[in-house]
């Protein structure tokens, strides 16, 4: 139905999607905001959902409206507009802002979107690096990403079917590990992470089970994917038997926003370097150059 009103829509999920209808006005005879409103009374009406629509004239400002407007939302961020109403919201409502970022810019004193609008492009990017230049241009409301149909994947998954049915919980650990991995190196070179882990088991019946797990800052890691999916893991192995184990990670985003130094977890933060520093050697001298080791029940795996 989206797709009839333009053919440039970009599904995020399976509930929420981006449209672009940008000179569609002549062929809908209305303007984007009525063609919209259509939408969501003819989509109540026909398949007893309700739709929450929010437009504006770029991706960052639609999405950000989602998440204030629900249910049944209609809103509209204007040109005009844009700057003077997010200088009145808070840091966490950009999007990709978790809550180790926004810790970081509140013990630097910064809590509102206001005061990175205020703050010198430069110096943001100076003192946050990438992720600081992007708070320069969302906090102005500039984003010049398109609408693209054809978008990347939605997530990053690895999976494996085994030969043989496994109940051991220190067996399908080790899996885990490995797949873990697989989808950290896939997030690292293609530039993105992710906010959402999923773990996927399936048992011997063919019945398939799935677990997520929503982190607080978007990961591109491996430890960090595999220690949340691991987590999961646990309170699924109550002795039964797994023919397919899969972890995939989604809410994909740019890299930029990834991992940030948790001012609290100083561990975390050696780990996350560690990590980086593997990372390093193996792509110097190949992907076997190193191996790591975990310890989980007091067995080294």
């Amino acid at each position: 139905m989206m797709r009839a009103l333009t053919p440039l829509v970009e599904p995020l999920s399976i509930d929420e999607a981006f449209l672009d209808l940008t000179g569609t006005k002549r062929l809908h005879h209305a303007s984007p905001a009525e063609t919209l409103a259509r939408f969501a009374a003819t989509v109540e009406r026909e398949i007893g959902i309700t739709v929450s629509v929010d437009l504006s004239h770029n991706k960052f400002l639609a999405k950000m409206e989602s998440d204030m407007d629900k249910p049944r939302g209609f809103s509209i961020i204007g040109r005009a507009e844009t700057a003077s109403l997010l200088a009145s919201l808070l840091v966490s409502k950009i999007w990709g802002v978790g809550k180790s970022l926004e810790g970081k810019l509140a013990a630097d004193g910064i809590t509102a979107i206001a005061q990175l609008q205020a703050t010198d492009e430069t110096d943001l990017a100076k003192y946050y690096g990438t992720i600081g230049l992007r708070l320069a241009y969302l906090s102005r409301g500039r984003d010049d990403r398109k609408v693209s149909p054809d978008n990347e994947a939605k997530n990053v998954s690895a999976e494996t079917t085994f030969n043989t049915d496994i109940r051991d919980a220190d067996e399908l650990i080790r899996v885990l590990r490995r797949l873990s991995e697989k989808i950290s190196f896939r997030l690292k070179k293609a530039g993105i992470a992710g906010r959402t882990v999923t773990l996927k088991l399936k048992t011997p019946d063919f019945h398939i089970h799935t677990r997520s797990r929503q982190l607080a800052d978007p990961t591109q890691l491996a430890d960090r994917i595999f220690r949340t999916g691991r987590e999961v893991l646990l309170g699924e192995t109550n002795g039964r038997r797994f023919r397919l184990l899969g972890i995939g990670v989604s809410d994909l985003c740019d890299a930029a926003f990834a991992d940030p130094n948790d001012l609290v977890d100083e561990a975390s933060t050696r780990a996350a370097k560690a990590e980086h520093a593997v990372d390093t050697l193996r792509e110097k001298f190949g992907k076997d150059a190193v191996e790591l080791g975990f310890v989980w029940g007091g067995k080294r795996s």
